[in-house]
């Protein structure tokens, strides 16, 4: 099987696989009022020999990162067992997960022996009282003992998330450098995004990264090269600094131009942007092993559908009602 290209010759070597869209945070920019259940609710989520078949379908095409998203991936029971299925693909050099940090502290040393390679924990503030105002959840104390036990674990570099806000964390980068200092964590700025639940908090709080880059540069901070199967941020360093910086800056020009990365939601629809207008089957093609041909064939003929860019700048989110929905 040939790698998936697109019409515009770019190469998919990153997969971001969703795999529940239930989560137990309440962020104000995501699920502020909650997890819903969305359409049916006896719908089921991928199983793990669904998981292990998509994956190794693109493995097989060249997908070289896989990321676990939700909601909250590790409210899977089966969370573990997931990890090392997709670890089972040789092909699949990084293998990370994007998780709210809660139960971090107890169980990241078991996720990285079943194979995890990466992780990003979602951190909107450093100060406990606005983390819990944000998230709903007073667990900022127990997040932080998660990323120090990811450390300890042996994982090299935590990346950390956090959401750029207008007069909620947009004037507290000093904050967060400080706090990067002489720690290993890669501290990501992600521009908030319009969603189709969320267009009056994007109007009140959206604001540019560019505000961040620029006061990073003034500080002497320098643009890393990015690699083929990184995602979108740009990454900055310092040589006065253990951590690093990066923007994730949908907003900005030519943002596209550079996308290497397709999702699956957590009930098996291929979604060729976050930002789409739909989603393709594919749970009709994993229920065995010997479906991966025409599973693959479709996937590529999707690909030929996949626009050259998203639609925020006319304020068109697609289908993503809030970013739980397909992974972020």
């Amino acid at each position: 099987m040939t790698q998936f290209i697109d019409s515009y010759a770019r190469k998919f070597y990153y997969l971001r696989l969703s795999i529940t869209d239930v989560c137990n945070f309440r962020c104000t920019y995501c699920l502020p009022d909650g997890y819903k259940p969305q359409g049916a609710t006896n719908k089921s989520f991928l199983s793990l020999d669904e998981i292990r078949r998509v994956t190794r379908a693109f493995a097989d095409a060249g997908t070289e990162k896989v990321r676990l998203t939700g909601g909250e991936p590790s409210l899977r029971r089966d969370f573990v067992d997931i990890i090392a299925a997709v670890r089972e693909n040789r092909g699949i050099r990084q293998l990370a997960v994007t998780t709210n940090g809660y139960r971090m502290a107890r169980d990241v040393a078991r996720w990285r022996d079943a194979g995890l390679t990466s992780i990003n924990v979602s951190v909107d503030s450093l100060d406990a009282r606005q983390f819990h105002a944000i998230t709903g959840q007073d667990k900022f104390h127990q997040v932080m003992r998660g990323i120090d036990a990811a450390l300890e674990a042996g994982f090299s570099k935590v990346k950390v998330n956090s959401v750029l806000m207008r007069d909620v964390n947009h004037h507290s980068l000093q904050t967060f450098l400080d706090w990067i200092r002489h720690r290993p964590i890669q501290l990501r700025f992600i521009e908030l995004m319009e969603t189709g639940e969320g267009s009056d908090l994007f109007r009140r709080h959206h604001i540019s990264g560019e505000v961040i880059r620029d006061q990073l540069i003034m500080q002497g901070w320098q643009r890393q090269i990015r690699a083929r199967s990184d995602g979108p941020a740009q990454v900055f360093s310092h040589p006065d600094y253990q951590g690093e910086i990066g923007l994730i800056m949908p907003y900005e020009r030519d943002f596209c131009a550079s996308c290497n990365r397709l999702r699956v939601s957590a009930t098996g629809n291929l979604h060729l942007c976050l930002f789409g207008d739909g989603g393709v089957p594919l749970r009709d093609l994993l229920v065995s092993d010997a479906q991966q041909p025409e599973l693959q064939a479709r996937i590529a003929e999707s690909l030929g559908h996949k626009k050259q860019t998203h639609f925020l700048h006319q304020g068109n989110t697609g289908i993503t009602q809030n970013l739980s929905f397909i992974g972020g």
